[in-house]
C-alpha cells in the first residue's frame, strides 16, 4: 500500500491512503490519525489500512479525492530516529579518490552512518532554506526504509523483517561546512540542514520482483534546472542491504518503531574508455560530478546549488509508473527565524 501525510496546521499532518497510481487518496481517520500511530500498533492497523488502500484502487472507497503531492509533508514529518548508511562503496571511493585517499579495508565490511536530525522533515516540494550559497548546497538522492521495533543484536535477517515502508529521499548537504566539521572528530552537524522525503511512503510488496534481498532494484531519475544528471541503478551496487544496515544501527541499542534508515547517496561505478573513466549513468549528487572531474582533470569545474536552483528526484516502477511520487525542490534564501 501507499501512504502520505497531509499538511493540515499541525506538527504531525493527517495520514492518507493513496492509490496505487497517485492519482487519489482517501484520508484514514478512524483507523488512524498520524504515521506514527500505525507504526506504533502496525500488525493491528496495517490491515486495516490495507482494505482501504484496496477499496481505492478498486473504486469503492466512500470518500475519494484527487491526490496533490503539494500538501504532502514528509510521510513521517518527525522520526524518533534518523539514521542514513553510505551503503554504495562507489561514492566513497569516488570521492576519497579525488582527493587521493584509499578507502579503509573496514569499509567493505563495517557500514558507515552518521546519525541525522529528525525532528523537523521537510515535504517533497518545500524549499530548501539555506543562509547563504557559500555553505555548498547539494542533494542527494537516496532510498530509505521506515522500520517497527527492532531488538538490540539484530541480525540482519531480522532487520529486514522489520522493514514496513520505503521511502525516496533528498539527504540536502551543505559540503563547504562539513571538512571543519570532520576535522573536530566528532562527525556532522551543520553541515546535514532538514532532510526531505518524497510525498509517499510504500510497502516492500509494491515493489513487486524490483525488491529482492532488502535491495530495491529500479532506477533513481535526477534532474538539476530542468537537466537530467543521473539515472543511477539503486540495486546491483549497494554493498550492504537494508537489512544488514538495520542491524549495524541496532548492534548496541534497541531501534523503535518509526526510525528511519538510509541507504547513503545511490551511486554506480564508471567504466575505463579510451584510457579514460566514462560514468554512463551520471551522479545522484554534485560532490560526486566535482570527484570525476577532479580525477580527470585535476580539478572540479561544476559548482554547487545556486539560489533558484532546483533539484527533481524520482523513481518510476517497472510498469513506467512514480513508485513514491516526485521530489521537486529549489534553493531559496533563508532569513533570521525562518
Amino acid at each position: 500500500m501507499k501512504l502520505a501525510t497531509y499538511k493540515d496546521g499541525s506538527r504531525d499532518g493527517q495520514l492518507l491512503v493513496v492509490s496505487r497510481d497517485l492519482t487519489t487518496a482517501h484520508y484514514a481517520t478512524g483507523i488512524a490519525q498520524r504515521l506514527q500511530q500505525a507504526l506504533d500498533d502496525w500488525n493491528f492497523i496495517s490491515p486495516q489500512l490495507q482494505d482501504l488502500y484496496d477499496a481505492l484502487n478498486a473504486g469503492r472507497a466512500r470518500h475519494p479525492f484527487p491526490f496533490d503531492a503539494a500538501q504532502c509533508m514528509a510521510p513521517l514529518p518527525r522520526a524518533y530516529q534518523w539514521a542514513d548508511g553510505s551503503a554504495y562503496l562507489n561514492h566513497v571511493e569516488l570521492v576519497r579518490a579525488a582527493r587521493g585517499a584509499e578507502v579503509p579495508e573496514s569499509y567493505f565490511t563495517d557500514p558507515l552512518m552518521y546519525q541525522g536530525g529528525s525532528d523537523d522533515f521537510l515535504g517533497a516540494r518545500d524549499d530548501i532554506r539555506v543562509a547563504d550559497e557559500a555553505f555548498g548546497v547539494d542533494f542527494e538522492a537516496e532510498l530509505a526504509v521506515v522500520t517497527g521495533d527492532v531488538p538490540m543484536a539484530a541480525t540482519p535477517e531480522q532487520g529486514l523483517e522489520a522493514i514496513r515502508l520505503l521511502m525516496l529521499v533528498n539527504d540536502v548537504s551543505l559540503r563547504n561546512l562539513i571538512p571543519d566539521e570532520l576535522a573536530k572528530g566528532f562527525g556532522f552537524f551543520q553541515g546535514k540542514p532538514s532532510t526531505a522525503f518524497g510525498p509517499v511512503a510504500v510497502t516492500p510488496d509494491e515493489l513487486g520482483d524490483a525488491w529482492q534481498e532488502g535491495r530495491v532494484h529500479l532506477t533513481l531519475q535526477i534532474s538539476w534546472n530542468g537537466r537530467k544528471v543521473g539515472l543511477v541503478d539503486a540495486g546491483p551496487d549497494m554493498r550492504f542491504h537494508f537489512g544488514q544496515l538495520i542491524a549495524h544501527a541496532a548492534s548496541t541499542r534497541r531501534l523503535r518503531a518509526g526510525s528511519i534508515i538510509g541507504s547513503g547517496t545511490v551511486s554506480n561505478p564508471g567504466t575505463e574508455k579510451d584510457g579514460r573513466r566514462d560514468w554512463p549513468k551520471g551522479y545522484a549528487c554534485i560532490a560526486e560530478k566535482r570527484a570525476m572531474e577532479t580525477i580527470q582533470d585535476g580539478a572540479p569545474q561544476t559548482g554547487y546549488m545556486k539560489f533558484g536552483d532546483s533539484v527533481r528526484i524520482e523513481v518510476k516502477g517497472k510498469d513506467g509508473e512514480s513508485v513514491f511520487g516526485t521530489i521537486d525542490q529549489k534553493v531559496v534564501e533563508s532569513g533570521a527565524g525562518a
